[in-house]
């Protein structure tokens, strides 16, 4: 009961820590637009780093736009998403090793793009219902942003390349080790991050 009743409260944990309380709309508009800023800067600082791994070097994108998602709730982290990718079509180097521009997106990752609008959007879906508080829950709603990250990706890079290629030896199975990995990073941090919360709110 005490969950749910956080639940509804705090959709979200941005919402929580830094959206509550009695401010104007034009205060509130004004904070949104700074998250969606800094998250779209977290994207894109994320889609810089790498960390060495077999088979692939694994990225902390996806691993940024799951936290975007499950920390912004579904509709500003849909949006803080979208303005990443709108940055990027603009011609801002926001993109791996600093890709940009609408030639990006009809490369062989431009699938995943649109991906990461769907994953960050049904995992804000799911933290506002509560599952970004329960391990269990968390790592299923992550499995779900993970299925609807990868199936725009295969579908645009089998249709680029041909059904006729290894498309999933191309496009997924490299990178399954580093997508357990960032799940698992983020199942260790947000429930736990959550608890911190709900003491600094009682």
């Amino acid at each position: 009961m005490k969950i749910q009743t956080q639940v509804l409260t705090y959709p979200s944990m941005t919402e929580a820590l830094l959206l509550g309380g009695s401010d104007s709309n034009i205060q509130k508009a004004i904070r949104y637009a700074l998250l969606a800023l800094a998250g779209s800067a977290l994207i894109t600082l994320c889609t810089q780093i790498s960390v060495p791994l077999f088979p692939v070097p694994m990225t902390l994108q996806t691993f940024a736009v799951f936290l975007i998602g499950l920390t912004y709730g579904w509709r500003l982290g849909g949006i803080t998403v979208a303005l990443y990718l709108f940055e990027g079509a603009l011609g801002l180097p926001v993109f791996a090793k600093g890709g940009a521009g609408m030639v990006y997106f009809m490369g062989p990752t431009g699938g995943y793009l649109v991906g990461f609008l769907l994953a960050a959007t049904a995992c804000g879906w799911f933290a506002e219902r509560g599952f970004d508080r329960s391990y269990a829950k968390l790592f299923a709603s992550l499995l779900v942003g993970n299925i609807l990250l990868y199936a725009p990706g295969l579908l645009w890079l089998g249709s680029l390349i041909g059904w006729d290629k290894p498309v999933l030896e191309y496009g997924l199975y490299p990178f399954i080790l580093g997508d357990l990995l960032k799940i698992a990073m983020v199942v260790l941090l947000l429930p736990t991050a959550w608890k911190i919360v709900n003491r600094l709110k009682q």
